[in-house]
């Protein structure tokens, strides 16, 4: 059993937090892990990247070969699109919808939307940000998309939830309910996406 993931964002959308998380969690599971971690910008907004990789063997590269990623997890949509080169033919991509607009030439957002599509029923689109307002902190988009896509790790999302507890419960009992609401909302919504048969869908919480 192993997992090759790619985290994706822009500084401030807590990249870090999904790789704490899942990281923790492939530990407590009794798996191998390695994680390299590529920051662009050092301020708020460049582009943050990761690579985890999760065994039951031995890892010896903390970097994914080339079309081998079995899961992209993006917390916006154009950054999810850089990578997809990396997707293994089977690979998955789950993104936020929301764009973080970075850069002068970002393309319109339903053209960067239509490339994601594009990959059929390997692709995801959660509206994580209403998500987020909806479990109470938009602020929790990173534990949204990390509930959208935890039916595609090969951790228990008992493990995933300890450890949303352990990260937040530093900060106070109500930002843990917060950020576990939203990976609940999260998970429903990409339930529902796929249970519809439209899977590159948006992801609305009730449809």
């Amino acid at each position: 059993m192993k997992q090759d993931i790619i985290l994706a964002g822009v500084g401030g959308q807590g990249i870090l937090s999904i790789a704490y998380v899942i990281d923790n969690a492939a530990l407590e599971a009794g798996l191998s892990f390695k994680q390299a971690e590529v920051h662009g910008m050092a301020q708020r907004g460049g582009a943050v990247q990761s690579h985890l990789r999760l065994s039951q063997e031995p890892i010896y590269s903390e970097l994914i070969p080339l079309g081998q990623v079995d899961l992209i997890l993006s917390v916006e949509p154009l950054e999810a699109l850089r990578y997809v080169d990396s997707l293994h033919p089977k690979g998955r991509l789950v993104t936020s919808r929301k764009p973080f607009v970075n850069i002068p030439d970002y393309p319109a957002i339903e053209e960067v939307l239509a490339a994601v599509r594009g990959f059929g029923d390997r692709a995801l689109i959660i509206d994580s940000e209403s998500l987020a307002r909806e479990a109470g902190s938009v602020r929790s988009q990173n534990m949204v998309m990390l509930g959208a896509a935890s039916p595609d790790l090969i951790v228990s999302e008992a493990l995933l939830q300890d450890y949303i507890r352990a990260l937040f419960l530093p900060k106070g009992e109500e930002l843990v309910e917060t950020n576990l609401e939203a990976f609940r909302l999260g998970k429903e919504a990409a339930a529902a996406v796929r249970s519809s048969g439209e899977a590159n869908g948006y992801g609305f919480h009730g449809h």
